[in-house]
């Protein structure tokens, strides 16, 4: 009776713990959200994974250059595309060693008893072996068998190679375009400053007027309604700035509450036109992109498999052996038993050549084909991508070419006007609401000339990235 409610109680325990872990598997409705065990540990998990992260000097001013030097030496994606280079790289070496034979070392150790049928009887004998052995494996011949794989893990090597290059292209173009974007922001915030001051000045002539009896009421009221507007307009820029602020830190792996300064937009040389042709470009592209690259050497992966496929028809030559050291014991019923050891060896010389399989070596070569059909196919698709973006890129660079050109002399003609109106309302010449107008002009001036001045630079670096001159070690130096 107790081993009876020994087995029952195994038998519960053995079914709650069952439940417990095949239990929840889903949610178990479908009203709720899902929360398990498991959900939890992986939150506690991740709870404990710190992020890396590395520091910046808050007082140095920081140029795009050094930027793009620390994002590339702390982003994580460059780690993980050079690991993925570096697999790739293994993998190259296990194709290649199968061109060396393999060595590998046994000892077997075994023991029997058994009876013999001597005559009329069976007479019980033991039989005790001892026989360590070195054995060689080694493929001779096959045909391109080999040497597909390895072209096959030379051209992986060289894409993951060539997509190393296309993260740090992307790192770079990233760091560029947050980089321009921030200092977008900064010159708009600088000009919503020097609008909010010319705002402030045209109010204070309104005050002076007014007290002088040269003005009226209105016109404060007008002028005052400026200057508030001029303040609510900073505002926006103080805080797109922080935003800018924060998206460059965390392209570049830093919490995005870091602050670093960056040059003026001010300090950046601004091009003044593009050197070379549409068709250079392009063809530098052409020669230069790491995604075009890494399709070319998809077209030589599938000619490795097209080779591995293709040499399945043919025969293979093996050569297998052995040699060793045997030691043994027998001993036959009552008899004395006894030792005795001597060296083995074995060799093997063997052709292999499969004569039929069901059409599948058939099917492997149709399959490789198409593998290298399709691999041609997207090459082609690729530079025809590349040049519609390089052609759209470099329309876009013509034309903040023109709008840059066309706002700093909308910036000069708009300050003039504004001087112009502010001597003219002091002579009483022109009204307050002139002075207004021309003070909103200039300001929407500045804003232009800010934002055509770092669109230019932001589709000069698109530019670059298009063409693939930024991951080169010597840069196109026909550049704007």
């Amino acid at each position: 009776m107790n081993r009876r409610s020994a087995q029952c109680l195994l038998s519960v325990v053995a079914i709650l713990y069952a439940k417990g872990t095949f239990a929840q598997l889903i949610a178990p409705t479908p009203t709720r959200p899902w929360h398990s065990k498991e959900e939890r540990e992986i939150s506690m998990r991740l709870a404990a994974d710190h992020q890396p992260s590395w520091n910046v000097d808050p007082e140095k001013v920081y140029t795009l250059p050094q930027l793009i030097d620390l994002a590339e030496r702390h982003n994580p994606e460059t780690r993980s595309a050079w690991e993925r280079a570096r697999m790739r790289a293994d993998e190259l070496g296990i194709a290649r060693a199968a061109y060396y034979p393999t060595l590998a070392a046994s000892v077997l150790a075994a023991g029997t008893r058994q009876p013999a049928l001597i005559g009329e009887y069976f007479h019980p004998q033991t039989i005790a072996l001892v026989s360590p052995t070195l054995h060689v494996d080694y493929l001779i011949f096959d045909f391109g068998g080999r040497s597909g794989s390895l072209d096959v893990a030379k051209a992986n090597l060289l894409i993951e190679n060539v997509q190393f290059n296309n993260t740090h292209r992307q790192v770079i173009y990233e760091v560029a375009s947050a980089y321009f974007r921030l200092l977008n922001a900064k010159g708009q915030r600088e000009a919503a400053e020097i609008s909010l001051a010319n705002a402030k000045t045209v109010e204070s002539d309104a005050h002076g007027r007014l007290r002088n009896g040269l003005g009226t009421r209105p016109d404060l009221l007008e002028a005052t309604a400026a200057r508030a507007q001029a303040d609510y307009d900073l505002q926006a820029t103080v805080g797109a700035e922080k935003i800018s602020q924060a998206e460059l830190a965390t392209t570049m792996g830093l919490s995005a509450d870091t602050q670093f300064e960056v040059e003026s937009l001010a300090a950046i040389p601004i091009p003044t036109s593009a050197v070379d042709s549409l068709s250079e470009e392009i063809n530098r592209a052409f020669q230069q992109r790491p995604e075009l690259l890494a399709d070319a050497a998809s077209i030589r992966s599938a000619e490795g498999q097209l080779k591995q496929a293709r040499s399945a028809y043919y025969p293979s030559v093996h050569f297998a052996g052995d040699t060793g050291w045997i030691r043994g014991y027998g001993q036959q019923n009552l008899y004395p038993g006894h030792y005795a050891g001597g060296k083995t060896w074995s060799a093997d010389l063997e052709l292999k050549w499969t004569l039929f399989d069901g059409a599948a070596r058939e099917k492997q070569v149709a399959a490789a084909k198409a593998e290298r059909r399709a691999a041609e196919a997207d090459l082609h698709a690729r530079r025809d991508q590349i040049e519609r973006e390089v052609f759209t890129s470099y329309t876009n660079l013509q034309t903040a070419l023109r709008q840059q050109q066309a706002a700093a002399a909308l910036l000069t003609a708009s300050l003039q006007s504004y001087e112009a109106a502010r001597r003219s309302y002091s002579l009483g010449l022109r009204s307050q609401l002139d002075v207004i107008s021309a003070q909103k002009s200039l300001a929407q001036a500045q804003y232009d000339d800010v934002a055509a001045r770092s669109q230019l630079l932001l589709q000069v670096a698109d530019l670059a990235f298009r063409t693939g001159d930024a991951i080169q070690m010597q840069p196109h130096i026909t550049k704007p």
